[in-house]
């Protein structure tokens, strides 16, 4: 008898011990050599209800710095936007360097500020001072390449592809010159990146990173790393942003991918006169393949790239107005809304991000600026736009919409022509609605009228 009990004992210290060390394991943090800084932010947003605020961080204050980006945390802050994107921070490449400053996608140093926007406490502090606001903060990855100077290429010269000579190459099918193309084959080159991303959010308390040219990367490394980053911070998410459109971004762990179709269609539509018909075909297109009703789009009418290379809003849809209703269609047609900044208050200079052009903010257009809080502001407070059904209603000139969850529906109308037009409205969408900025009824019958560039915002 005394030896059942016995044996029963041990069992019962045996299960004690498997729940005690699962219960240890399933808090542990992962193996690092990094201490996490600062707490969890309380406030992140939720994937849907993100609206990104880009921050080229040479343009965005006289000093171009990260002290300029903390001083102007405020106003990012009275925009509606809660998650700031920070173009690369890290130190820029000299060796093969475009332009004047080189490109900050050309990263000599993974696991360093670049001296010319402050320090490691200059982006602790403005972290610190974003998450008092509410706003969470995601830094830029270049995980597909480096710059030539980067130690990695005299000390690991097998992380990079080479050519038949053994020469390192640059980014197959590019004229990207300044840039070395990295291996994804060597896993002690993944290795390093991941612990490299880490880096940044135990030392600086990010909340997630925005990761460029995310359509070259193999998935299966984002897949890694983005679980393994995943596990880093305590009782708080951080958001990943793929700046590319494969489906599968979304099966690696991404939230968001990138709305290039999208904004290319739009360009299409002021340029060459096409159908806003075309919009409804793009979403379908960003859209295929993906079958979580959850997953979101970030979509845009302006970043640093189509700044500099295509133009700003003002010049690319119609001047300000047009620029308004076209913001409409992006920040409202299933998508999470990214800004570049600037464009909220109209400044029309192209912002050459290989130098040092300063916005002027003395210029605001006070009217537009109201115009883009008004827009954000009635989408922070409706979940049918955050994360509802789409339904497209569309003609040549007016994109026209229907976002729906529950019981709430939203009814987008935005013409997109400089010409007065009249919308015809299917039998489903006849009656009684209010104005979704002034809570003013209003009696949708057969047609709409809606002058150029009007947009009209319609709930139940």
């Amino acid at each position: 008898m005394k030896s059942n009990i016995k044996i029963v004992y041990i069992l019962l210290l045996a299960l004690a011990f498997i729940s005690c060390s699962s219960s240890d394991d399933d808090n542990k943090t992962p193996d690092s050599p990094y201490t996490q800084y600062g707490a969890p932010f309380e406030k992140m947003p939720k994937k849907e209800d993100a609206i990104i605020y880009q921050v080229n961080i040479r343009a965005f204050s006289q000093a171009g710095t990260l002290k300029g980006v903390q001083e102007r945390l405020s106003q990012i802050q009275e925009l509606g936007a809660n998650v700031i994107y920070l173009m690369p921070i890290y130190p820029v490449g000299k060796e093969k360097a475009s332009g004047e400053l080189g490109s900050p996608y050309a990263v000599k140093d993974y696991k360093a500020v670049n001296p010319d926007f402050g320090t490691l406490q200059d982006l602790q502090a403005l972290v610190e001072e974003a998450h008092k606001k509410n706003i969470a903060v995601v830094l830029d990855w270049v995980a597909n390449h480096t710059a030539w100077d980067n130690a990695w290429i005299t000390q690991h010269k097998d992380w990079y592809q080479q050519d038949a000579s053994g020469n390192i190459i640059i980014p197959p099918g590019t004229n990207y010159n300044d840039v070395a193309q990295l291996n994804f084959n060597n896993t002690e080159m993944k290795d390093a990146m991941i612990d490299a991303m880490s880096y940044w959010v135990y030392n600086a308390n990010i909340d997630g990173f925005r990761c460029d040219y995310a359509d070259f990367v193999p998935n299966n490394f984002w897949a890694d790393a983005i679980s393994k980053l995943r596990k880093i911070k305590k009782n708080q998410t951080i958001l990943m942003l793929a700046e590319g459109s494969k489906y599968n971004h979304f099966a690696s762990g991404f939230d968001y991918t990138f709305g290039f179709n999208f904004f290319s269609t739009l360009e299409k539509l002021f340029k060459e006169n096409k159908s806003a018909v075309t919009i409804q075909e793009s979403n379908t297109t960003e859209y295929a393949n993906n079958y979580n009703p959850e997953n979101r789009v970030v979509r845009y009418t302006s970043n640093h790239d189509v700044n500099l290379s295509d133009g700003t809003p003002l010049e690319l849809f119609g001047g300000r107005n047009g620029s308004i209703a076209t913001f409409v269609v992006a920040a409202y047609l299933k998508s999470v809304p990214m800004i570049y900044n600037g464009q909220e208050i109209g400044y029309n200079k192209r912002l050459n991000y290989f130098a040092k052009t300063p916005i002027d903010w003395t210029t605001a257009d006070n009217e537009m600026l109201a115009e883009y809080k008004k827009i954000i502001a009635f989408r922070n407070t409706s979940k049918a736009i955050k994360s509802g059904e789409y339904t497209g209603y569309s003609s040549d000139a007016v994109s026209a919409f229907t976002m729906e969850k529950d019981t709430e529906k939203v009814f987008v109308l935005s013409n997109l022509t400089s010409s007065a037009v009249k919308h015809l409205i299917p039998n489903t969408l006849k009656g009684n609605w209010k104005d979704a900025f002034t809570g003013a009824s209003v009696t949708v019958g057969a047609d709409i009228n809606l002058q150029p560039f009007q947009y009209i915002i319609l709930k139940n």
